[in-house]
């Protein structure tokens, strides 16, 4: 009987070693709400209050967007989610050419690869993940549920908006050739920090965050850089549909600084385009 009961015993135990569970990979999605603030500078100066906030309510719909942010422990997707704009009752077409595309990260293998759609031309973009020095700090509020903490950084703000453009990067461009053109050594070009002030949550212990934020020990659930706040409204953890997360594929491979070199001198030649039709 002692005989039986033993195999019985160890018949269980070797079963318990070799059973392996089911066990869903780790992996979730945090939604985040965006909301920018605009300077109209002198324009705005000149404006009355009530026209102030008809153009706020005008660029609504760039101001203020909504991402999910899906992950597993090395990899994530950021994408905005899409919005029909509240004035003309469609997508905004001309914001969307330089919208931030579909964002795949690997942390681990310190990759970045963005899907960016320029005038009906798609682009792959590939590059190392932008590294950010981050100092911990000790400050710790609640968000949601979780409990998190700030650690800060100052990071080139070129390379929280390089898919964007702005006239200014022309103008800055023409200056340097200008000085090229009279023999005079250009002097070096003053690099735009922007202070960036984060918030993450040991408790979900990913390197991830939205947009280009990452490499901190636990998920970034708030981003506070220049005029823009991230906040993470939402988490889903280990959903019971599988989540994917895989890095696009389509459109022509370029890298971050090749790609603003495309944008700026396909502006640029629109705008003498414009110049010259009404000269003619």
């Amino acid at each position: 009987m002692k005989s039986t009961l033993l195999k019985c015993s160890l018949l269980a135990l070797v079963f318990m070693v070799s059973f392996k569970p089911n066990v869903q990979e780790f992996q979730g999605q945090a939604f985040y709400f965006s909301k920018s603030t605009m300077d109209l500078g002198s324009w705005g100066a000149r404006m009355s209050e009530a026209q102030k906030k008809k153009v706020q309510e005008r660029l609504k719909n760039r101001l203020e967007k909504t991402f999910v942010l899906s992950f597993n422990k090395e990899e994530s997707v950021f994408k905005e989610e899409d919005k029909l704009d509240a004035w003309a009752g469609a997508t905004d077409s001309w914001g969307k050419n330089f919208a931030r595309g579909e964002q795949y990260k690997n942390v681990k293998e310190d990759a970045l690869v963005q899907s960016q759609e320029f005038y009906g031309k798609q682009f792959l973009v590939k590059d190392k993940l932008q590294a950010i020095d981050w100092k911990m700090g000790t400050e710790s509020k609640q968000i949601g549920q979780y409990m998190c903490f700030k650690a800060t950084a100052m990071v080139p703000t070129a390379e929280l908006t390089w898919y964007d453009f702005s006239w200014s990067n022309l103008r800055t461009a023409k200056q340097g050739k200008e000085s090229d053109s009279t023999k005079v050594t250009p002097a070096a070009p003053e690099v735009k920090m922007t202070e960036v002030e984060a918030w993450y949550t040991p408790q979900i212990p990913v390197g991830h965050g939205p947009g280009e934020y990452w490499g901190l020990p636990g998920l970034i659930l708030e981003v506070n850089a220049g005029n823009t706040t991230m906040l993470c409204s939402k988490i889903v953890m280990n959903p019971q549909e599988k989540i994917k997360i895989e890095a696009p594929d389509r459109g022509k491979v370029i890298t971050k600084s090749d790609y603003q070199s495309t944008i700026s001198e396909k502006m640029k030649e629109m705008r003498n385009n414009r110049g010259r039709r009404r000269n003619g």
